[in-house]
C-alpha cells in the first residue's frame, strides 16, 4: 500500500471515530484531562511517544538497522499511522482547528507524523537527503511530552517573562566574545594558531562556556593571563541566565497558585492567621 492510500485509509478512519464517538466527547477525550478516558488516552499517549523516540534513536545505529530491519519497519508505520490518525482526530473534532494546526503543537504533531509517513517505502539509504531529512522529524514527537505537563506552561511563561532579559544578557556575550577574540588574536597572533578574528572568536566562544576544546590555546605569558580571566568570568557568567529563569518561574507559580489570603485594608497583614 503507497504512503497516500495509507493517509486516505486514516482520514476514513478518522471520520468514522468522530461519527462513532461524536465531535464534542472526542474533543473531551483528546483536548482535556480530567475525564477517566482523557486520561487514559494520554497514559497510552505518552507511552506511544517514549517508544517512538526510543524506536527511532535504535533504528540510527546501523548495526541494529541491518539486523532488525524486518523489526524497525513495520513498528514506525504503526507509529506513524498512530500519530498521523491523533492528527486527524484532533482537526475533525477541533472546535478552533485552524487555530491548532497554527499552534506549536499542531506544528509538532504534523511536523513528526505525517512528513515520516509520506517517505514510507522510499529507501532511506538513496541519496535523496530531504527523504533522511524528514524521518529523522520523527524525534520531534518528544516536544509532544509537554502538552501532558502542566509545569511545561509554568516554564513557558517564565521563558516569555524574562525574554529581553536574556536577550540582552546574549548580545552582552556576543559583544564580549567578539572583543575577547580580537584581544587574543593580536596578543597571541597567526604563530599560536590565532590565524583570523574568527578564530580568536571561536577560542572566546569554547573558554567562556567552560567548554575548553585544546585545539587553539595562548602560549604567551599575556594570553595565558587573559584566558585564565575569561574562565573565570566564565563561571561568573553561567550564574547570570540562571538567576534570571528561576526569578521568572518564581514568579509564573506564584501567579498560578490560587489564593486564599484576606490581606487587611491599613496594613496588609493576612486577616486569616489572626
Amino acid at each position: 500500500m503507497t504512503s497516500l492510500g495509507v493517509l486516505a485509509g486514516l482520514v476514513v478512519l478518522a471520520l468514522a471515530i468522530r461519527r462513532w464517538v461524536g465531535r464534542q466527547k472526542l474533543e473531551r477525550i483528546i483536548f482535556e484531562a480530567d475525564t477517566p478516558a482523557g486520561r487514559r488516552f494520554d497514559l497510552a499517549l505518552l507511552i506511544g511517544i517514549l517508544l517512538s523516540v526510543v524506536l527511532v534513536a535504535l533504528e540510527s545505529d546501523p548495526r541494529l538497522r541491518g539486523q532488525y530491519r524486518l523489526l524497525f519497519e513495520p513498528c514506525e508505520l504503526l507509529f506513524s499511522a498512530l500519530f498521523s490518525l491523533e492528527y486527524l482526530l484532533r482537526l475533525l473534532c477541533s472546535s478552533q482547528p485552524w487555530r491548532y494546526a497554527r499552534s506549536f503543537f499542531g506544528l509538532v504533531d504534523l511536523v513528526s507524523s505525517l512528513p515520516p509517513l509520506l517517505t514510507l517505502g522510499i529507501p532511506a539509504a538513496q541519496s535523496l537527503l530531504i527523504v533522511r531529512v524528514l524521518r529523522l522529524l520523527r524525534v520531534f514527537r518528544i516536544l509532544k511530552l509537554g502538552s501532558y505537563l502542566d509545569e511545561a506552561e509554568v516554564l513557558r511563561q517564565a521563558l516569555i517573562a524574562s525574554r529581553r532579559k536574556i536577550s540582552v544578557f546574549l548580545l552582552t556575550i556576543v559583544a564580549l566574545v567578539v572583543l575577547i577574540g580580537t584581544l587574543m588574536y593580536v596578543i597571541e597572533g597567526e604563530r599560536s594558531g590565532f590565524t583570523s578574528i574568527p578564530v580568536g572568536i571561536y577560542w572566546a566562544i569554547v573558554t567562556i562556556t567552560t567548554v575548553g576544546y585544546g585545539d587553539v590555546a595562548p602560549v604567551t605569558t599575556l594570553g595565558r593571563f587573559v584566558a585564565s580571566l575569561v574562565m573565570l568570568l566564565g563561571y561568573s557568567i553561567i550564574a547570570v541566565p540562571t538567576g534570571i529563569v528561576t526569578a521568572s518561574l518564581q514568579e509564573a507559580q506564584r501567579q498560578r497558585r490560587p489564593s486564599n489570603a484576606n490581606p487587611c485594608p491599613h496594613c496588609g497583614a493576612d486577616l486569616n492567621k489572626h
